[in-house]
Order: structure tokens, then sequence, then C-alpha cells
């Protein structure tokens, strides 16, 4: 995963409450899961979970909350968004959020002996996380390093504006690459991947809608090409037609 070149930014345990069990414990009392909130639930689902244990997922009534919880956007834009904060205090934690998110993309990646995924669902839900998060957290990245230079408007300050939305295209196409394995996936998860495609790939576009798309065109192109899902081909088919 690549991460922000911004020339500004550096790419106890506690007693937690809310939805609790013998042998794992998560904050799901709380509206917002702060970072700290993060590493322990993250560190909880990486690697206090047994290889035979079944991880929290959306159709388990007992445990839905936590991974709506996990992927709750609200976490990180309550803060992200909020105007009455400084920027470099908001792309501070834009870049923790955005390391954190990192770590739980290595969550529910598991496949069962056909290659079909175990957590499709929760594994889609944690890569649109991440989409939403990186649409915020280039976009403050940027926004500080235009604040912080003495012109602005200079080439150098331009070029590495525009080198960080590169970036973040290719990220973004990193989520294409799910087309590569989408027999691994069902019906409803190939419908998921083309949702997120259609949400996340437009905002993408409307944010930057002068950026250079070439890359991400040619890939979707080839992806067309290849994908036998009627579903994830129309969505792909609208992708091209925005670009």
């Amino acid at each position: 995963m690549k991460v922000v070149k911004f020339s500004t930014l550096a790419l106890v345990w506690l007693v937690l409450v809310g939805c609790n069990s013998e042998k794992h414990s998560f904050p799901t009392d709380k509206k917002y899961w702060t970072l700290d909130d993060y590493d322990l639930a993250v560190r909880e689902l990486r690697f206090a979970y047994e290889p035979d244990e079944k991880l929290p997922t959306f159709d388990n009534a007992n445990d839905r909350i936590i991974v709506e919880k996990l992927t709750d956007h609200e976490n990180f834009k309550v803060i992200l968004d909020d105007d009455e904060l400084g920027i470099s205090h908001r792309n501070n934690l834009a870049q923790k959020f955005f390391n954190k998110w990192k770590e739980m993309q290595k969550i529910y990646r598991a496949r069962d002996r056909k290659d079909q995924y175990l957590y499709e669902n929760e594994m889609l839900a944690v890569w649109q996380f991440g989409l939403n998060l990186q649409l915020r957290y280039f976009e403050l990245g940027n926004q500080e390093i235009v604040k912080n230079a003495d012109d602005p408007n200079a080439s150098e300050v331009k070029r590495v504006v525009n080198s960080n939305i590169k970036t973040l295209i290719q990220n973004y196409q990193l989520y294409l690459d799910e087309i590569n394995t989408e027999e691994s996936y069902t019906t409803g998860g190939q419908k998921k991947l083309a949702q997120g495609i259609d949400k996340y790939f437009t905002d993408l576009i409307e944010q930057y809608p002068e950026a250079e798309y070439k890359a991400l065109k040619r890939k979707a192109e080839l992806l067309l090409n290849k994908s036998q899902s009627a579903t994830i081909r129309q969505s792909l088919e609208s992708l091209i037609g925005k670009l």
C-alpha cells in the first residue's frame, strides 16, 4: 500500500467495556471509536482469536455491532470534517487513522480450500472504510502543504500536491485488483464490490475532476474485458464513462 508523500507528514492496556464475552471485549457502548479504541480492537481481532474461532460478522446478531463499529465512517468523519479544528491537527489524526486502516485490512482476508472468502462482506466494508478515509487524508495533507508554503502557487508546491493526488488514485486502483479474484466472491459479494466502485470512485472523480485518470481508465478497461460478473462489468462501464 502506497502512502502519502507529504513534506509535512511522517508516514496501558485499558479495560474495555461494551460488547463482552468470556474471551473478547470491545467498546461497543461508545458512540464513536477513538484511535485508542481502534488500537485495542484491531489488536484483539488480529491476535486474540484462535485460528479456528470465527471472527465477528455482520450476519451474527451477537457480535454484528463489533464490525459495525469497526467500519463506521463516522469515527473519522466526526474529527476530520470538523472545520473548527486546525488543519495540522486533523491531518495528523488522518495519518494515524490511515495507518490503523492498513492494519484493519489484515483481519478479514482468510479464504477456504476452494479459495472463497470467508468474510467477504466484512473485508469489503474495511476496504470501503479506507477509500472514504483516504479522500480526507490526502486532501488534508495537501491543504497543509499549501497553507505552510511561502508561495502556495509555486511550481514545486503544485508538483507535490499533484503527486499526492496521483498516489491517491493509484491507491484506489488497488481496490479494483479485487476484480482479479472475483470468483472468490459470492454473487452478493460481487454486488458489494461493485457498489464500492459506484460510490467511492464517483466521489474521487468529483473531488478531483481535473486529475490525470489515464492509468485508472486503462485498468478499468482491461478488467472490463476480464470480468465475468454482470454487476461488476456494469460498474466498470459506468466508471469508464466518467473518466
